[in-house]
């Protein structure tokens, strides 16, 4: 039996790098300039390999330094924020807990901006540590409102938390909003703009470096505690009778989202309905189970985005549209299907 779900898992593994590297492939071969597979990988070989394939110097560099990189950082955040969606919703048992909604991803934006602008930290602080340290902060404003509202209102219901999210992500935003009419240069203040609503045209090898382990860390780190995000289905009393350290699961859970909301954001901006859409969709296809939820939901979320970036580039001529208008466009109409048939199925 177990030999037999290690020969399932490697299927299911093998399967999935299938899927991705064809999916980063497309990304990388559909723009404004056509580039044949051929060419692709003769780049690859070229840069890994050394194998001396005669490519055209323009091909080689939109190949490796622009469209590669975008693929590859695209799939890294789409499955992040897909994972730390399905994460939120789980532990706090709303389906409409997300990084964006619950101002984790607003925190991460003003902690971003305060290393970018302010020079907070006189060069010692990271964009991505400034970006976590501000998704922790807000995250943990956020609980604390909820908390005391739960506690004046007597209910134990998860309501609050949402409406201190929308609050959290408002006051957070304006703190941003504020840094940059302050603090930044008119250059400087077009180019945060652009990044908030969610831009990839930056990120480089560097970014992959980071990004890439970022998101493996945290579904590695997730699906450990899927038992753990089973029974939290049936609320933290009923996790903690099965044995389950409720607190110490919480705070290792919020941790490596907020963790990982805050990379993606420092890399690629603020990106929205990622983390909402996908579980949703994913859970009418994969059940409720983690074991499946989880892998499902980060290929699904790591597929959406690169076919947004895709469209990004390619859906105004000359133009390259920030990803978080294409993920907006696509994720509300979505949802609000998901939310339709969710109510005629009751």
């Amino acid at each position: 039996m177990k030999t037999l779900n290690v020969a399932r898992c490697l299927g299911h593994g093998l399967w999935v790098s299938v899927v991705l590297v064809l999916a980063v492939i497309a990304g990388v071969a559909i723009g404004e300039t056509s580039i044949s597979l051929p060419v692709i990988l003769q780049v690859v070989a070229n840069k890994l390999w050394a194998a001396g394939y005669p490519v055209d110097p323009i091909d080689e560099g939109i190949v490796w330094n622009y469209r590669l990189t975008r693929a590859i950082v695209a799939a890294a955040c789409g499955a992040g924020l897909a994972i730390s969606g399905v994460v939120l919703q789980s532990l706090l048992r709303n389906a409409l807990a997300d990084p964006y909604l619950l101002g984790i991803s607003a925190g991460a934006s003003t902690g971003a901006v305060l290393v970018a602008i302010i020079g907070l930290g006189a060069g010692a602080v990271s964009l991505s540590t400034g970006a976590f340290v501000g998704a922790i902060a807000a995250f943990a404003m956020v609980a604390l409102l909820a908390r005391s509202a739960r506690e004046s209102s007597g209910r134990a219901a998860t309501g609050p938390i949402i409406l201190a999210g929308i609050a959290g992500s408002q006051l957070f935003n304006a703190l941003t909003s504020f840094l940059i009419t302050k603090s930044a240069s008119a250059e400087q203040a077009r180019g945060i703009m652009f990044w908030l609503l969610g831009n990839l045209s930056g990120v480089r090898w560097s970014s992959v470096a980071l990004s890439v382990p970022v998101v493996l860390l945290g579904l590695t780190v997730c699906l450990w505690h899927r038992r753990s995000l089973d029974a939290f289905t049936f609320g933290a009393d009923s996790a903690a009778s099965l044995g389950i350290p409720v607190r110490r699961v919480h705070i290792i859970l919020i941790a490596t989202t907020a963790l990982v909301t805050a990379v993606m954001v420092s890399l690629v901006g603020s990106i929205g309905f990622v983390g909402l859409v996908i579980p949703h969709a994913v859970r009418m296809i994969a059940g409720v189970r983690h074991g499946r939820l989880l892998p499902m939901s980060a290929l699904s979320g790591a597929l959406f985005l690169i076919a947004a970036d895709v469209l990004s580039r390619v859906l105004i001529k000359g133009q390259v549209l920030p990803i978080g208008v294409i993920t907006a466009l696509v994720g509300a109409p979505v949802f609000a299907l998901i939310l339709v048939r969710g109510h005629r199925g009751r």
